[in-house]
C-alpha cells in the first residue's frame, strides 16, 4: 500500500480520535526518529499503523486472532486492551503489506514494551504516549523532556509510572511490562545504539 492508501484505510477503520491520535504518533515518532538516527520512514509507518486493530470491538480481536493462530496468553485475555498490539502487527502485514519485521516488531511491542527493546520499538512506544493529543498521563511534561534527551530514560520513566499506575489500581501487571522495565532498570547504563 502507498502512504496515501494507508491513511484513507486508516481513517475508514479508525474512529476521529483514534486517528487523530495516530497521526499524533507517526509524527512524534518521526521527529524523534531524526533526533536518535533511526530510520524516518520505518518510524512513521510504525506510527501510523501501530493502533490500526484499535477499533475492532475486543472479542473479534479475539477472533481474528484464534482463526489466524495468533496465539494470546492468559495475561492477554485477562486483559484485552493488549490484544491490539499483537493483532495489529498482524494486520500491518496481511492487510497494509509491511513486511518490515522491525517495523512489526515496533507495533506489537507499543503497549507492554519489553525487553532490550530497540531504538524504534522505544520511539514507538514512547511516541504513543507522550504525542500531542495526550494530556492525562502523569508525568507528561517531564516524559515529552526526557523523550528527546534521553531515550531509554523516557522509556523507563514510562514504564515506572505504569506499573505504579496498575499497582494503585490492585490491576495485574503484564509479565512484559515488568521485563521490560527490570530490563531497562538493570541496563540503565549503557547507551542506546540506533
Amino acid at each position: 500500500m502507498t502512504e496515501s492508501e494507508i491513511l484513507t484505510q486508516l481513517k475508514n477503520d479508525l474512529d476521529e480520535n483514534r486517528y487523530l491520535h495516530t497521526l499524533g504518533v507517526a509524527f512524534t515518532a518521526t521527529s524523534m526518529a531524526m533526533k536518535y538516527g533511526v530510520d524516518i520512514q520505518k518510524a512513521y509507518i510504525a506510527g501510523l499503523l501501530h493502533d490500526c486493530a484499535k477499533c475492532i470491538p475486543k472479542d473479534k480481536q479475539i477472533q481474528i486472532c484464534k482463526e489466524n493462530n495468533i496465539y494470546l496468553d492468559e495475561g492477554e485475555l485477562n486483559a484485552p486492551q493488549l490484544i491490539h498490539s499483537k493483532l495489529g502487527a498482524f494486520l500491518a502485514k496481511s492487510k497494509y503489506g509491511i513486511q518490515d519485521e522491525e517495523i512489526l516488531s515496533a507495533i506489537e511491542k507499543h503497549t507492554t514494551g519489553d525487553a532490550d527493546m530497540t531504538p524504534l520499538e522505544m520511539i514507538i512506544f514512547t511516541a504513543d504516549y507522550i504525542e500531542p493529543h495526550r494530556d492525562k498521563a502523569v508525568n507528561l511534561a517531564q516524559v515529552r523532556s526526557l523523550a528527546f534527551t534521553d531515550l531509554k530514560a523516557a522509556t523507563f520513566k514510562i514504564l515506572s509510572d505504569t506499573i505504579d499506575y496498575l499497582k494503585s489500581k490492585n490491576a495485574d501487571i503484564y509479565y512484559k511490562t515488568f521485563d521490560a522495565y527490570e530490563y531497562l532498570n538493570i541496563n540503565n547504563n549503557k547507551e542506546v545504539n540506533p
